[in-house]
């Protein structure tokens, strides 16, 4: 059997600087450690950083409980508004948001200061795009995820966008979603600010998936650029499995199959990647 795995597959530089942090402060801080969020949407890391007594709070109610230590603000950012309450609350904040997400912040802090209204192409209850809404002028902000959403979007004369992305989104639906918002003419700024490394491992998740007769998937559930990876699998290769361990995969299905690709989402630990790798090969 030929295996093709991604060279793309697994962590991403903002996934594994976050996770980097979170492992550095459990060894060596003195205080409690916190997370805000699960630090990435992989349960097999969540589970081992509980074991070393880091946990994730949800939001800021369930911090106020807690006993004053550390807080790490996971790779997807989080609003203004959460930041400076963790700060409030007397917590010292290890922020491990991605560089490429700050920099969206930035963007949008900055155009929404100067009065445009601010479009995100992403998913509404994504926390990286919840994130960004925070340091945007909520009144003049809005979320676009479907071609529809976008066809009836519309916005007040005179009224000039400024057009920004989810990192993880994927490119093609973003441009066909900015191309229909251009059409209607209005006075806008684009700025792609999907990752390189997202167009990357989706662009050689779609080519490998075209040339083999079963892909692998692998990744958290809740995980949004897993969950692209394996639609534009799909899309080559109607025998795409979407797994989060080797668990989740029946070995037997591989046995009258001549080339296998897997490929990874960003929150994906490279011992998984390998176990399952190396088990589609023996089960041969």
């Amino acid at each position: 059997m030929q295996i093709i795995t991604a060279k793309s597959a697994g962590f991403c530089f903002g996934v594994k600087r976050a996770v980097d942090k979170v492992y550095e402060e459990a060894q060596h801080s003195d205080v409690p450690v916190y997370t805000f969020g699960p630090i990435i949407h992989n349960e097999e890391v969540v589970g081992d950083l509980e074991e070393k007594g880091v946990n994730a709070v949800s939001d800021i109610n369930e911090l106020k409980n807690m006993p004053k230590g550390t807080v790490v603000i996971r790779s997807h950012g989080v609003s203004k508004d959460i930041y400076d309450q963790i700060q409030s609350e007397g917590f010292k904040i290890v922020d491990a948001t991605c560089p490429f997400v700050l920099k969206i912040h930035r963007f949008v802090k900055e155009y929404s200061e100067k009065g445009y209204h601010i479009i995100i192409i992403g998913n509404d209850s994504h926390p990286e795009v919840e994130g960004i809404k925070g340091w945007s002028n909520p009144q003049r902000t809005t979320v676009l995820q479907t071609k529809e959403e976008a066809v009836n979007f519309t916005l007040s004369s005179g009224q000039k966008a400024c057009i920004v992305s989810q990192t993880t989104f994927n490119y093609n639906k973003f441009q066909e979603l900015v191309e229909i918002i251009q059409k209607k003419g209005y006075d806008i700024i684009v700025l792609n600010t999907i990752c390189n490394a997202t167009e990357e491992r989706q662009k050689e998740a779609a080519d490998i998936a075209a040339k083999v007769e079963a892909m692998i998937v692998i990744g958290g559930r809740h995980s949004s650029n897993t969950q692209k990876l394996f639609e534009i699998c799909k899309n080559e290769c109607a025998n795409t499995y979407y797994i989060q361990t080797l668990d989740d995969l029946d070995l037997t299905q591989f046995q009258s199959i001549d080339n296998v690709g897997i490929t990874a989402g960003a929150s994906t630990p490279n011992n998984i990647i390998e176990e399952v790798h190396k088990n589609v090969r023996s089960k041969r």
